[in-house]
């Protein structure tokens, strides 16, 4: 029997706040019950801020990638043109999805730990005349990148008059996102991230514009129907069964949210996180696969430190000392390992996470100096402390 917590430092699933464990755990009712819909509205008008939108969002009781398919079968039909940015692995899963129903894709594709930048994509698609729909990747799970949302965006908008579709699975929840100032057309992201909750749940933001599209489009969808959520949601329903449970949750989510200081400051807390995370693999001199000017504040993709096998290295982590990091996806498997700090996590969790890191690089003869790690991240965390008791 394990007596011992499992310290789950992945991309998700993560933690979840022992407070959303009660919530989730009331009585169910009935999801066509006045109680389901005061909690339905209430919920979605709580999370909105979450997302920097004043349109509804709406709830597929579905993971995150049944969201991008939404996001695709109900905008964009078969032989029509898309430009998909792939910057890893969960780019190339727009890229499947697309190429799934038949779309015409325009592959941007950048080299893994690097982002997408506006000039980029400015010359990508200046060439391309009749384009649907662009799909940006937010945050790219696989490599610790966080493109430039806002100003692609803005590039899209200027050169063509495509939709904007943006997954923001893994960091929405931790990281900046105003959907209309920003110019996004669709906005999704999954329960088992940043928003500190199990896995079964996915939010959908849709605006204006792109329900004009949606309204137009040919291709058929039942279960994944944007249009029928819509019509559900406006009596503060789904079309059908929901996830109540998480949604019980997710109310949860918001409340402490709130309770932090506002969105905000969960935006700072990320971002505090993610910088002691990578000033102390700097100090203990393991290189990190992302520039700081596109980091994610939500998960970090460190590279191998140098004459280790990480194989048995994350293994030996986890088995005596229960901290659970993720390596890496496809050509990356064995190069990197994945550091997540995102939802339910803080810089307490930081410095506990780098101390035990540097046990298990001492077990296996790393040349370092002891400590390093952990005081770098000591002195990010302290450095904030101080800012903040000057204001």
């Amino acid at each position: 029997m394990n007596m011992y917590e499992n310290i789950l430092r992945h991309p998700g699933p993560t933690p979840i706040p022992k407070k959303v464990q009660l919530a989730m755990n009331q009585d169910i009712f009935s999801h066509r019950s006045q109680e389901f819909v005061e909690l339905y509205r209430e919920t979605i008008e709580l999370v909105k801020p979450v997302f920097g939108t004043t349109q509804d969002i709406l709830l597929l009781p579905s993971g995150g990638t049944a969201a991008l398919e939404a996001a695709a079968v109900n905008t964009v039909s078969a032989g029509e043109e898309v430009v998909v940015i792939t910057v890893g692995a969960f780019g190339d899963y727009f890229v499947s999805i697309c190429e799934q129903y038949g779309f015409h894709v325009h592959k941007l594709e950048k080299e893994w730990g690097q982002a997408c930048t506006a000039e980029e994509l400015r010359a990508f698609l200046q060439p391309l005349q009749t384009i649907k729909a662009v799909f940006v990747t937010y945050n790219e799970t696989s490599t610790g990148i966080l493109n430039p949302v806002a100003e692609l965006a803005q590039v899209i908008r200027e050169e063509t008059d495509a939709l904007v579709i943006v997954d923001g699975v893994s960091c929405i929840g931790g990281a900046p996102a105003e959907m209309d100032a920003w110019g996004i057309d669709i906005l999704v992201t999954g329960s088992q991230k940043a928003m500190m909750l199990p896995p079964g749940l996915s939010l959908v933001s849709v605006s204006e514009r792109a329900w004009d599209v949606i309204e137009e489009n040919q291709t058929p969808a039942y279960y994944l129907n944007l249009q029928s959520y819509r019509s559900w949601a406006e009596k503060g329903m789904t079309p059908n069964t929901p996830a109540i449970t998480l949604i019980y949750g997710l109310h949860e989510v918001c409340k402490l949210i709130e309770q932090e200081g506002g969105f905000t400051q969960t935006v700072a807390r990320h971002n505090l996180m993610k910088n002691m995370v990578r000033n102390a693999m700097k100090a203990l001199h393991i290189e990190l696969l992302t520039e700081d000017q596109y980091a994610s504040p939500t998960i970090t993709a460190i590279k191998t430190p140098q004459g280790i096998d990480l194989s048995e290295f994350l293994l030996h982590l986890k088995q005596h000392y229960h901290l659970d990091f993720a390596g890496g996806l496809g050509h990356l498997q064995g190069k990197i390992f994945r550091f997540g700090h995102m939802g339910y996590c803080f810089p307490s969790d930081i410095l506990q996470a780098v101390s035990l890191l540097e046990a298990a690089l001492q077990d296996f003869s790393y040349d370092f100096e002891p400590g390093a790690g952990v005081l770098a991240a000591q002195e990010v965390y302290l450095a904030a402390q101080r800012k903040a008791l000057q204001r």
